[in-house]
């Protein structure tokens, strides 16, 4: 796994990543802006923290987010709370998800928050990260990283040091699991909701168990449930005849990865072909292409 990263096959952890911005946001420090300044073939996401971090920091009243739904939701509660009055600059299927409006709930416990908008843990985690250091219950798979991420940026500013970047663990399990599959293995266990898409494609979980843990699935760049229930009935329908229409950077990538192992003759660009936004890819893993034509 770790040949992945030191090709460039792995980009960074998205999640972490906004994590360290909006906690550099809020505290006074330009650390995140120079460093993603340095990086090469950053996901659209992280292009996004990039632009809406300079814009925060230099005083701007409307702010780039991009697709981003997580920088979108830290960054709202943020002005909510500080009292901005913060005008954010939507993208691509971030204007028609489900987002709450509401100020008033910058004064929720985070259980409450946990119920907004399908059961993302994001308005929890922006909570979090304004202050708020009450443990939940059972706390959901992305907002444990919220805490160790806080935990982790005051200790290190406590220390005089920055934070250190991370790699996307997710997208490096689910690549792992890839070549694993490429050689006879079936080996998976989803962990988040990130994982439903690939788990589902590669029948490590069905429909239902993932929309019984996870929700929210509903709300993302799609109902993820849906729409990869669709692609795969519209794909073992037709095989390689069918074109997949999908805007949602999961599914396309879970698909190709399917597509790839069941015709390992074919060529990236014939497989690219068969969908109608390939390069949406993009907003989390920049490589990916790359990464799926190298792998063997």
């Amino acid at each position: 796994m770790e040949s992945y990263i030191t090709k460039g096959y792995i980009p960074l952890d998205k999640s972490w990543m906004n994590r360290m911005g909006v906690l550099d946001l809020l505290n006074g420090y330009d650390d995140t802006i120079r460093f993603l300044k340095k990086q090469k073939g950053l996901g659209k996401d992280l292009q996004a923290l990039y632009q809406a971090s300079i814009d925060w920091k230099d005083g701007e009243k409307q702010i780039h987010i991009g697709e981003s739904g997580t920088l979108y939701r830290f960054l709202k509660f943020a002005s909510w709370k500080l009292g901005l009055e913060k005008e954010f600059i939507l993208e691509g299927t971030l204007r028609s998800r489900e987002v709450c409006d509401d100020p008033k709930i910058i004064d929720y416990p985070l259980e409450e928050l946990l119920k907004l908008d399908g059961g993302t843990s994001q308005w929890a985690s922006a909570s979090v990260l304004l202050g708020n250091d009450s443990m939940a219950e059972n706390p959901p798979f992305k907002l444990k990283v919220t805490y160790e991420a806080v935990k982790h940026w005051k200790e290190s500013r406590a220390q005089g040091k920055c934070w250190e970047p991370r790699y996307d663990e997710t997208i490096l399990k689910q690549a792992s699991a890839y070549s694993g599959i490429l050689r006879g293995e079936h080996n998976f266990e989803p962990e988040q909701a990130e994982d439903y898409c690939f788990a589902a494609a590669f029948g490590f979980m069905t429909r239902y168990q993932g929309e019984k843990r996870w929700p929210q699935l509903k709300n993302h760049e799609s109902d993820r449930l849906e729409t990869i229930q669709e692609a795969l009935i519209s794909y073992y329908d037709n095989d390689i005849k069918t074109k997949i229409d999908s805007d949602d950077h999961r599914v396309v990538q879970a698909m190709a990865m399917l597509i790839r192992s069941q015709h390992r003759d074919m060529s990236i660009k014939e497989i690219k072909a068969m969908f109608s936004n390939p390069g949406c890819v993009d907003k989390s893993w920049s490589r990916f292409w790359d990464f799926l034509k190298d792998i063997k």
